[in-house]
């Protein structure tokens, strides 16, 4: 057994190093001050892997990695590079199948045409990463992004300008992992990187400025176009909504006024709450059938609603059209 010291390093997950001590207290896998600035690491990296050395917090800032090749054949759990430091480092056409990088940092890595299939990137920095032609999908960024969650807990402690710069970035990574979905046919992976882009944009906006407020509004329609049961939710939401009003405020029927009476029955209120609801959907889709008709306020109302049916049916089409071609 050899006597000399082993490397000081102990992961967050309590796992240690068996690395000889280069002198600084740690191996040269796990020191952060020796410069691996252009180092091709690749072959050493994948021996020292597949030797089942610990591979949390590795040191990589700015190392030469292309063509790094990390999968477990035959295994379904791949390596696990948790910890690890790879800033500006070069992964181009590196092979990371099933892998696990989380709480770590790929800030501004070199991606290019890499394989990040199935990996695990939960809390990891990817801001600036460079995704050209990178494999993506069905990655998983957990519920947030890190710089996603950091704005939101900023956000509570009203850290305002830190917030909105964090929520600023996240909205960068998410536009660079849509791009590079797009590139490679994923739309509807697309789509989610976008909705999530937009939301970042939206909340980088001043606390009840006509920006925050027609952006809640278009989400709350449509999604910023990406989700049409928005559409129909606000549909029906409408048509529920006139519908009381109707019933509120009384529509005609074969010169019988349809409205809610306590001098009424309850079999008589609840025939002009149906029949409230039947004028609702009519004048929603815009058909105006012309049996029933709107009174006094009821005008109003059945005028902005068949402005909004007309206008939502519409959308629908577009949104439900852009999904489906995807």
């Amino acid at each position: 057994m050899s006597d000399k010291p082993c490397c000081s390093y102990t992961s967050p997950s309590g796992k240690k190093c068996l690395e000889t001590d280069m002198g600084s207290g740690f191996c040269f896998w796990h020191d952060s001050k020796f410069d691996k600035s252009g180092l091709d690491l690749t072959q050493k990296l994948e021996r020292y892997a597949k030797k089942g050395g610990l591979l949390h917090g590795l040191q990589l800032k700015r190392a030469n990695l292309s063509g790094l090749n990390l999968i477990k054949q035959d295994d379904e759990e791949g390596y696990d590079l948790s910890y690890c430091n790879f800033y500006r480092a070069n992964l181009s056409g590196a092979h990371l199948f099933n892998n696990k990088i989380a709480n770590a940092s790929l800030m501004k890595a070199n991606l290019h045409d890499a394989s990040l299939h199935y990996c695990d990137l939960k809390n990891t920095n990817l801001l600036g990463v460079k995704f050209n032609d990178s494999r993506i999908d069905n990655i998983d960024l957990g519920e947030h992004l890190l710089q996603e969650a950091q704005a939101i807990k900023a956000r509570k402690n009203r850290q305002y300008d830190e917030a909105r710069d964090l929520f600023e970035q996240s909205e960068e990574i998410y536009r660079n992992l849509r791009k590079a979905s797009e590139n490679q046919g994923l739309f509807e992976l697309a789509g989610n990187f976008t909705y999530k882009e937009l939301r970042m944009r939206h909340a980088q906006y001043p606390k009840g400025s006509t920006k925050q407020i027609t952006s809640s509004f278009i989400d709350m329609l449509c999604g910023y176009g990406e989700k049409p049961e928005n559409v129909i939710r606000f549909s029906l939401s409408l048509i529920i909504c006139c519908a009381i009003c109707y019933f509120l405020f009384g529509v005609s029927y074969s010169d019988t006024i349809l409205q809610l009476s306590l001098d009424n029955t309850w079999q008589d209120n609840l025939s002009a709450l149906l029949n409230s609801f039947y004028f609702s959907v009519v004048t929603f889709t815009t058909l105006g059938y012309g049996d029933i008709t709107p009174i006094g306020f009821s005008r109003f109302i059945a005028a902005l609603e068949a402005f909004c049916g007309s206008f939502s049916l519409a959308l629908f089409v577009v949104v439900f059209v852009k999904r489906m071609t995807r």
